[in-house]
């Protein structure tokens, strides 16, 4: 399935192969165009060479950890990219950086609408269409 829009890029950091597998399988089905990364150094890297219209973050990551991560962008020239933890570990997540948390347990659907919802609010409502048409896509 191809991009719809073309403009959603997402990056995803995840040490766990299979989670990173499964998340960026269930974004790619939706029409999200996604980039990977396997650490958080490689996370932020990635990051500062390219635009993201979101990140998603592990938290428990060796050396460089998702709250790591979330400081980094928002310290960042491209500060207000919406964070999301995605974690099974979520009490170890510093809220104040995060836009969003979302247990590692969650439904590709749910996944889907947290995804667009925070892409939505970030660009203050201009992808409505869009919003509704990844949702009916989820269903």
């Amino acid at each position: 399935m191809g991009h719809y829009y073309g403009y959603e890029k997402i990056l995803v950091i995840d040490d766990e192969k299979m989670i990173l597998g499964v998340v960026e399988s269930a974004l790619l089905r939706f029409g999200f165009n996604v980039e990977t990364a396997s650490d958080g150094k490689e996370g932020i890297k990635k990051f500062d060479r390219d635009h993201f219209d979101a990140v998603i973050t592990d938290i428990c990551m060796p050396c460089i950890d998702g709250n790591d991560v979330a400081r980094h962008v928002r310290i960042s020239d491209r500060q207000n990219t919406p964070v999301i933890d995605i974690s099974g570990t979520p009490w170890l997540t510093d809220d104040c950086d995060f836009d969003m948390i979302l247990g590692k347990s969650l439904s590709k659907k749910h996944l889907v609408d947290s995804i667009v919802s925070i892409i939505a609010d970030s660009a203050k409502g201009t992808l409505l269409t869009k919003m509704t048409y990844y949702r009916e896509l989820a269903e």
